[in-house]
């Protein structure tokens, strides 16, 4: 990962030597008009950023704020700093920065201790950078490094976190925690003293002006936030170029999400065709002293059920797939469930009917390396088995493709925190009861 080293540090020291202080108007004043015609900028190249961008409110912040910061609804500014950026792209970036911060929620994230409180910042900095980076949202600022890895682009905040954690040893974090471009907002309970780029001696009267955040406040951020976002998203051309953890946020908000039991008994269900009988009455026409046919249900469910095996599945997890689909399919007469486990290739298949249901519940999943959905139907289709449901549980991170829409219907079942969307069948989130 990139260093700053002693020198670009003297320098940057040097730079904002006097960043903090009293506003003078003048300089303000060119400084705002330099943000206001970035944003006009964003609105004609990038509206999707442009309209997120416009209903911040511009607010100086010389006398705490090196860089800027943003709370979800006012959008802090160094004057300052902005006089020393190269040029309006690089505005643009810095709108971007902030915008994508409140879009991903990283506002105010509660932290228990310093230490997570500086990989959850550089982890935030590291993901916004990058899409920005993609998504040529002006130009990456030169005044103060940026984080800025291609080994993150597509990764999710959790995922960049978990990296930082596991290799903190490795890495010099006060490195790191020099090299973010803005200032990140505490909420009120948080640990959290944030490093910026502003002088030591005024470090500690500066950070008593910094605006705290209230669980409420938070909150209603949030729900603002979401809002805007959806809007903001309807007035884009291409809503297919947005960076693809706004797109997991956009369907999460506007694509109601069922629970993934309800899901599963749904998709199940509907493989077979239910017929009445009197043979079996139903136990609805019992208190009305009346006889009612029961449902005739025939017909085998046959379904192939596949666990990701790559490392990601606990064993609650695992005991709860088990349990509900044994509880579900034992309602039906007929049914043959293929069972296996996978990473780059199927381990440990076997076959459960009514014979040997029980046995289900002592299933071990084999494997632990990468995830290729790919092995699954490559598999599927050697065996000559066409299921008519194909379920899969999942943190939905494959390292290339997602498999074959067209071969069987397929129900996702994910258990990652921010929900990649699959490209095809249906899905739903895993949530333990």
């Amino acid at each position: 990962m990139a260093t700053t080293t002693t020198s670009n540090t003297k320098d940057l020291e040097d730079k904002f030597k006097d960043i903090l202080g009293p506003t003078d108007k003048a300089v303000d004043r060119e400084a705002r008009e330099r943000l206001i015609t970035a944003r006009v900028g964003l609105l004609l190249k990038q509206p999707f950023f442009g309209n997120l961008a416009t209903r911040l409110t511009l607010t100086n912040a010389d006398e705490w704020c090196p860089t800027a910061a943003t709370d979800g609804r006012k959008f802090y500014y160094n004057s300052r700093f902005i006089m020393m950026l190269a040029d309006e792209n690089e505005c643009e970036f810095l709108f971007g920065h902030e915008v994508l911060h409140a879009v991903y929620e990283h506002i105010g994230r509660r932290v228990d201790n310093e230490h997570e409180a500086q990989l959850s910042n550089i982890a935030a900095d590291y993901c916004v950078n990058g899409d920005l980076v993609q998504q040529k949202v002006g130009t990456m600022i030169t005044t103060v490094p940026c984080l800025h890895e291609t080994k993150y682009y597509g990764w999710s905040y959790e995922q960049v976190y978990k990296d930082l954690y596991d290799n903190a040893e490795k890495i010099d974090i006060s490195s790191l925690v020099d090299q973010m471009l803005d200032e990140h907002l505490d909420n009120e309970q948080s640990t959290n003293e944030s490093e910026g780029n502003g002088s030591g001696s005024d470090e500690k009267e500066s950070k008593s002006k910094r605006p705290k955040l209230s669980e409420e406040e938070l909150k209603e951020i949030k729900d603002e936030m979401k809002e805007a976002l959806v809007n903001a998203a309807k007035q884009t051309n291409n809503a297919g170029q947005l960076p693809s953890g706004v797109k997991r946020l956009l369907s999460d908000i506007t694509e109601p999400k069922m629970n993934w039991r309800e899901l599963l008994r749904q998709q199940l269900e509907s493989t077979i065709k239910s017929d009445f009988t009197f043979a079996r009455p139903s136990r609805r026409g019992w208190h009305m002293d009346a006889i009612l046919p029961g449902m005739k249900n025939d017909q085998m469910i046959d379904i192939a059920l596949a666990i990701d095996s790559s490392g990601s599945m606990d064993d609650k997890m695992l005991t709860d797939i088990k349990s509900e689909v044994k509880g579900i399919t034992e309602e039906f007469q007929n049914f043959r469930i293929h069972l296996f486990s996978f990473d780059t290739k199927v381990h440990h298949p076997q076959e459960f009917t009514s014979d040997n249901l029980d046995d289900i519940t002592e299933y071990e999943i084999h494997g632990g390396g990468g995830t290729d959905f790919g092995c699954m139907f490559d598999y599927l289709k050697e065996e000559l088995i066409e299921p008519k449901r194909l379920v899969v549980f999942t943190d939905g991170y494959p390292w290339d493709t997602w498999g074959d829409p067209n071969y069987c219907e397929t129900v996702w079942i994910i258990h990652s925190n921010d929900n990649p969307t699959p490209p095809f069948g249906t899905w739903a989130k895993y949530e333990e009861e």
